[in-house]
C-alpha cells in the first residue's frame, strides 16, 4: 500500500515552517530530502563505528568494511549489475563523469568523436571538452526540436568509426525530459565501437535502472538526490572496460604493491577507489536504497508521475505560462515562465516568502536556455513525499506573483 503520510512522517524536515510557512519542498531535482533511516545510520557510523574501511584487522575496521560492501552490494543490485565489483562509490555524478572522461584520455586521439546532447547537464559537457583538449578530438551536439526532443536523425549522421563516446542523459534536470536511451544505445552499437556513458542522476531516483539490459558501459548518478547524503555517488562500469583503462586517482587502497621502482594497482573496485573514502555515506547509500525499495519503485514513478501531470494541468490553467517540454515524455520535472516576468528568481523569491522551495536560473544547463532564448525557468520537482496539496500551493504562489510581478 502506498501511504502518503505514512512516507512524508520520515522525514523530519517536512514538518519545518519556512518564513512562518510550512516547508512545501519542489527543489528535488537538486537534491531530496533525507528519510530518518538515512540519518540514523549516519548517526550510528560516528557514534558507534568510525573506523577506516579495508585497512584494519581491529574490530571497528571490520565492522565499517562489512557495513559500506554491504552498501555497495544493495547497489549493485538496485542498478542489476553483474558483479558487485563493478560499483565504484564516487563523489556523485560530477566525479563520476570526469573520472570516466579522464581515463579515456588514451583511448583518443586527434580528430576522434564524442557525442552529447543539447539537454546535458554542463557535468555531462565541460569534462568531455577537456578531453577533447587533451586528445585533439571533437565534439558533436545532438540537437533538439522545439519541444526539446533529441533530433536523433542527426545521431545518425553523426555515428562513424571516429565515434569514441556517446554520452548522454536519461534525464533532463532542467527539462525532466525522458531520453530514448535505450534507442541511443542500439543505433551507437549498430553504428560504431563507442563507449556508451550514462548520465543517470534525475533517472536513478525516479525509476528502475537495470544496466545490464541498458548495455551501457558507463552509468553515473548522484546519492544526495535519491535520499542519501551529499558527497556521495555511483559510478558502474562494465568489468572488462574497467579493468583495461588505467586508474583516475594514485594514492592509498588503489595499490597491490609499491616501490621506488614502479607500482601495480589493485583489483576492483579499489583502483579506482584511491584514499579514505565516505564511509559513513557510503553506508547511509544502502540505506537509501533500502528506503526506495520499502516504497517500491513502481509506487514512486507512479505518484511522481501523477503529481507531475497534475501540476503541469494546473499550471497550464494560469494565463500566459508557459511549460518548456510540454509535448515530451517526462518525468519529476516541470519547467517555467510567466509571461511578462523577465526574472525566474523573482517568482523564486515571492514562492519563497509562501515556505515554496523550487530552484530557477539556468540549472546548469546553459545551452539549453539559449536554444529557447531564455535567461533561465522556474522549476518545480517532485519526490515520493511531495502531495497534491503542496502542488496547490504552489500553483498559488505562482498566481500571487504573477498579479505581483506584471
Amino acid at each position: 500500500m502506498f501511504d502518503i503520510q505514512e512516507i512524508r512522517s520520515q522525514f523530519s524536515i517536512l514538518d519545518r515552517e519556512v518564513n512562518g510557512k510550512p516547508l512545501v519542498y519542489l527543489d528535488n531535482a537538486a537534491t531530496s530530502q533525507k528519510p530518518n533511516s538515512v540519518l540514523d545510520v549516519c548517526h550510528a557510523y560516528y557514534t558507534e563505528l568510525n573506523a577506516n574501511v579495508h585497512r584494519g584487522i581491529h574490530t571497528l575496521s571490520q565492522l565499517a568494511t562489512e557495513e559500506m560492501e554491504l552498501s555497495r552490494r544493495k547497489i549493485q543490485k538496485f542498478i542489476n549489475a553483474e558483479h558487485d565489483f563493478e560499483v565504484i562509490f564516487t563523489k556523485g555524478t560530477t566525479e563520476g563523469l570526469n573520472l570516466i572522461s579522464y581515463i579515456l584520455t588514451q583511448k583518443l586521439q586527434k580528430d576522434d568523436e564524442i557525442i552529447i546532447s543539447y539537454l546535458e547537464h554542463h557535468s555531462n559537457i565541460v569534462p568531455w571538452q577537456l578531453l577533447c583538449e587533451r586528445t585533439g578530438a571533437k565534439l558533436r551536439v545532438i540537437p533538439i526540436d522545439e519541444n526539446g526532443i533529441l533530433q536523433l536523425d542527426y545521431l545518425d549522421q553523426f555515428l562513424s568509426e571516429k565515434t569514441k563516446v556517446v554520452s548522454v542523459n536519461q534525464v533532463s534536470n532542467a527539462l525532466g525530459i525522458v531520453n530514448p536511451i535505450e534507442e541511443i544505445i542500439a543505433k551507437t552499437r549498430k553504428n560504431s565501437d563507442a563507449y556508451v556513458v550514462i548520465d543517470g542522476a534525475q533517472s536513478a531516483p525516479h525509476f528502475n535502472v537495470d544496466v545490464q539490459k541498458l548495455d551501457c558501459d558507463f552509468f553515473v548518478f548522484s546519492g544526495h538526490k535519491m535520499y542519501a547524503p551529499m558527497g556521495t555517488g555511483i559510478l558502474y562500469g562494465k568489468r572488462e572496460i574497467l579493468e583495461a583503462l588505467p586508474p583516475f586517482h594514485g594514492g592509498g587502497e588503489m595499490i597491490a604493491t609499491c616501490s621506488f621502482d614502479g607500482t601495480t594497482y589493485a583489483g576492483l573496485p579499489f583502483k579506482y577507489e584511491a584514499g579514505t573514502p565516505n564511509v559513513g555515506g557510503n553506508i547511509a547509500l544502502g540505506a537509501a536504497v533500502d528506503f526506495m525499495n520499502s516504497v517500491g519503485h513502481e509506487n514512486i514513478q507512479n505518484h511522481e508521475n501523477a503529481l507531475l501531470e497534475y501540476a503541469q494541468r494546473h499550471l497550464l490553467e494560469i494565463e500566459g505560462l508557459k511549460v518548456y517540454g510540454e509535448k515530451a515524455k517526462r518525468t519529476g520535472v516541470v519547467s517555467f515562465n510567466l509571461e511578462g516576468v523577465g526574472i525566474s528568481s523573482d517568482v523564486g523569491m515571492i514562492l519563497d516568502k509562501m515556505g515554496v522551495a523550487v530552484r530557477t536560473g539556468h540549472h546548469c544547463t546553459q545551452p539549453i536556455m539559449n536554444f529557447f532564448n531564455i535567461a533561465g525557468t522556474v522549476r518545480a520537482s517532485f519526490a515520493v513525499y511531495n502531495t497534491f496539496e503542496e502542488i496547490d500551493i504552489l500553483v498559488e504562489g505562482v498566481k500571487k506573483a504573477q498579479r505581483m510581478l506584471s
